[in-house]
């Protein structure tokens, strides 16, 4: 995938569709690996839930998605599998996928009168060909009509109110559960980017690991994530922050009690969060001079899950020696971006033109 332009790849079906023509019915997805966020061409945001599916193993029949489906997380009988069937922002179980997602359009089909709509998906910028085919024909079999695929840092600079089609540079930070995308984007096209595999999900993990070799505790993924979002933190806090957790003692195999500080949560998530930085200091290193100085002035806009960590903001601030500024409902941005991108299409057509040159 070319970094001087967003690539933005067409699927096309059997019918030749013309690529201007998307009607009133067209959806943008983010299918992240934590949570599928869609938005309906003039209605905004309507479905936000876990990128989680449970499926009978015999019959092959959806149990149930999103909240239902995460809920159900480590907690099923042995005839039905609770999966996340996305990893590091690529589709991981290609059935599982394909069946969340029909699901999913079908109750947007149904509440909202669409046929087979036009879909702009967000992918990470790192995504191979082979993995931008899954993302395709998944989508196509849960009922799209075509599929065009937009980079997940252009959709958030677009979705975080950047104006990426101005001759000026910009650095968009993309922290999701699967991946960090970090791009340098200008005239419409991503100049420089850089796609790290260390995100959310990878926090989750070292706030795992962090409690078995402190207390020799187990915890899940789902009570991780909540220690994540109560009381993550990037730097110390003036005040520290506790959270009771519930986990089984690996020595008597019992439940145990725990009291989290904190600052033990910075410690366990401290390495990953220096690996997010030193991609965000070698992309800014393979800036162009001239974008450089824009971005000095302008500063690092920081999205996605990730962004809502305490004091990363100013973690990267001080390791970058730049301001840095969190997006406005930073877990929106990259499907308001696809949003936007529908709606804009002729003044945002550059983001379009490696797909216009394909077709």
């Amino acid at each position: 995938m070319t970094k001087d332009r967003v690539k933005l790849k067409i699927w096309k079906g059997r019918r030749k569709m013309k690529l201007f023509n998307f009607g009133s019915k067209d959806l943008g997805i983010d299918l992240g690996t934590a949570n599928i966020l869609v938005t309906l061409k003039g209605k905004g945001i309507i479905l936000n839930e876990p990128s989680v599916v449970a499926i009978d193993r015999k019959t092959g029949a959806i149990k149930a998605t999103g909240n239902e489906a995460k809920e159900m997380l480590g907690r099923t009988p042995e005839q039905i599998k609770a999966v996340r069937p996305l990893k590091d922002g690529v589709i991981a179980d290609f059935t599982a996928t394909r069946l969340m997602l029909k699901n999913l359009m079908e109750k947007i089909a149904t509440r909202y009168k669409i046929g087979k709509p036009r879909v702009v998906v967000g992918v990470p910028s790192g995504i191979t060909e082979v993995e931008e085919r899954a993302v395709e024909e998944s989508v196509i079999h849960a009922g799209a009509k075509e599929v065009y695929l937009i980079e997940e840092p252009m959709a958030a600079a677009i979705g975080s109110g950047l104006d990426v089609a101005e001759p000026s540079g910009n650095i968009i930070v993309d922290i999701g559960g699967g991946t960090t995308e970090v791009a340098v984007i200008s005239l419409g096209g991503i100049v420089v980017s850089n796609s790290l595999r260390i995100a959310g999900d990878e926090l989750d993990e070292d706030i795992v690991n962090y409690i078995k070799k402190t207390y020799n505790t187990a915890i899940g993924e789902t009570i991780a994530e909540e220690i994540k979002k109560e009381i993550g933190c990037a730097l110390p806090l003036m005040t520290e922050k506790t959270m009771q957790i519930k986990g089984r003692d690996l020595a008597t195999g019992l439940p145990r009690n725990l009291n989290i500080t904190s600052t033990e949560v910075q410690v366990a998530m401290q390495e990953s969060i220096n690996d997010i930085i030193d991609i965000i200091k070698i992309t800014l290193e393979k800036t162009p001079p001239e974008l450089a100085s824009d971005i000095m002035e302008k500063g690092i806009i920081i999205a996605g899950g990730g962004a809502l960590i305490e004091n990363l903001d100013k973690l990267v601030s001080e390791r970058t020696g730049m301001p840095v500024f969190v997006a406005e409902n930073p877990l929106d941005s990259v499907v308001k971006g696809t949003g936007k991108t529908l709606e804009d299409l002729e003044r945002l057509k550059t983001v379009l033109m490696n797909s216009r040159k394909n077709r």
